[in-house]
């Protein structure tokens, strides 16, 4: 049993009881709600004439069905416009900060929260969005929750939850030009599985993360979720502190200086105990990609799609499911695979240091004929950064679109969606059946580097080659 981790302090702080069911009744310090998942959680409450019990501890955006071309009220979108209106109202009838479009401080959940020191260490932070994993960077317990327990947290600001065991996840040593944080995390979800995480919060530590900035450590703590794991977190140190001083909701003053004091007594214990320790080497992460439909499907770029003798036979059924769907056979090799649609943005990457990483590749380039590309910054800030920085001339020039602020074709519940059975190159975080928008269509998971490089070929690449 894990002992003296970050996540076993932070537990501890956070319990309010034991429950008959010997579930942990956690205090929830930070509670974030976006268009989707909140109105029948909202109806839930009116039905039990329950009241928002900390409306000051919700935040509310909207980012999961916001357009991303034309935002004119009322979306053409019935049912999106309808989602928006109940989150309008249910803000205001229970006294909740709402951030809208064009208030400048609109965007994807888990963009705007950090951005605006609203994520710190030490918190218990849950949204009904299952990437809500991405807050751990900061040294939060964050967890993504269903609708019935956003409901719970707005009603008692508390969760009903089973304590999890930690797994060290150590990554040692630098990457080499041309990987990313997102390989990292592709690289640990295909070595570890889809699964690998169940019952487990990861801590990812070694110096390949003490190295990575927060918008980094943000991509890998995102996709915990996608190797299994209920949450992962960074323990914070310096990188954290410089990223959190002076923005809008971090503590201020003689307040910093008690916070700073405090975050630190929370970091995992030198000696602590830890259920399992995994342990990787960076130079061993080359440019990694999915070929199939779960983010544990994934190769080197210059690797070929894997023959089914080299799963567990557990695994076998879902990679034959795997090659018909996607149209490759094993042993083909992934590099060259046409493309036909490239996005850039998410919650996984969709921030300032995503996006110039991407202009490296575009600038002076010109997006393959044929090719749809285009980038969606992940928060109105977001935007207006890339812009004051020239960004989006940049991809404009080389022929991308650029876009507002929203989760886009992350998950398609907006106009932005796949057609038929196009394949797309996508920095997001899931490349599950039908995830972008056609229940035929096809996504491979990269980087953003990866996949401006693949606009600009028309076909995967090896981003390295284009890197000077």
């Amino acid at each position: 049993m894990s002992k003296g981790t970050l996540f076993d302090k932070v537990w501890e702080l956070h319990t309010v009881g034991t429950l008959p069911s010997g579930q942990t009744q956690l205090f929830i310090g930070l509670h974030l709600i976006h268009e989707v998942t909140s109105p029948q959680a909202f109806a839930m409450l009116r039905e039990r004439g329950l009241k928002v019990l900390f409306p000051e501890r919700t935040i509310a955006t909207v980012d999961h069905i916001v357009p991303t071309d034309n935002q004119a009220r009322p979306f053409i979108d019935t049912l999106a416009e309808e989602m928006m209106q109940a989150l309008e109202d249910n803000a205001k009838d229970n006294n909740i900060t709402f951030y809208n479009i064009g208030s400048g401080n609109q965007g994807i959940v888990h963009v705007i929260a950090p951005e605006q020191g609203l994520t710190q260490p030490g918190m218990t932070i849950a949204c009904g969005d299952s990437h809500t994993s991405t807050h751990g960077a900061f040294g939060a317990i964050a967890f993504g929750i269903g609708t019935s327990q956003v409901r719970d947290v707005l009603a008692s600001q508390t969760l009903a939850l089973s304590k999890l065991k930690v797994r060290k996840i150590e990554v040692n040593g630098a990457l080499k030009p041309g990987v990313y944080a997102k390989d990292v995390i592709l690289h640990i979800i295909r070595t570890l599985g889809v699964k690998g995480g169940v019952g487990y919060a990861y801590e990812f530590a070694g110096t390949t993360f003490e190295a990575m900035d927060m918008e980094e450590r943000m991509t890998v703590c995102n996709m915990a979720i996608e190797g299994g794991a209920r949450c992962g977190y960074v323990n914070p140190d310096c990188i954290t502190y410089d990223y959190l001083k002076g923005r809008d909701f971090a503590p201020k003053g003689v307040d910093w200086d008690k916070a700073l004091a405090w975050w630190e007594s929370i970091k995992s214990d030198v000696d602590a105990q830890y259920d399992d320790i995994v342990v990787f080497k960076a130079e061993d992460i080359p440019p990694t990609l999915t070929w199939g439909i779960t983010p544990g499907q994934g190769i080197g770029v210059d690797q070929t799609v894997p023959t089914p003798d080299q799963f567990p036979e557990d695994d076998r059924l879902v990679v034959e499911e795997a090659y018909q769907y996607m149209d490759l056979a094993p042993g083909q090799a992934i590099k060259g695979t046409k493309i036909d649609v490239c996005f850039i943005g998410s919650c996984t990457n969709g921030r300032i240091s995503d996006l110039r990483e991407a202009a490296k590749i575009a600038k002076g380039r010109q997006v393959a004929s044929g090719i749809k590309a285009f980038v969606v910054p992940g928060s109105e800030r977001v935007k207006k950064q890339a812009e004051a920085e020239g960004l989006d001339k940049i991809f404009v020039e080389a022929g991308f679109e650029w876009r507002e602020a929203g989760c886009s074709m992350c998950l398609a519940m907006n106009p932005d969606k796949l057609q038929g059975r196009q394949i797309s190159a996508s920095s997001s975080n899931r490349n599950f059946k039908g995830r972008q928008g056609s229940a035929s269509g096809r996504t491979l998971l990269m980087s953003p580097a990866m996949v401006a490089a693949a606009a600009v070929k028309g076909e995967v690449i090896d981003v390295r080659e284009l890197i000077n």
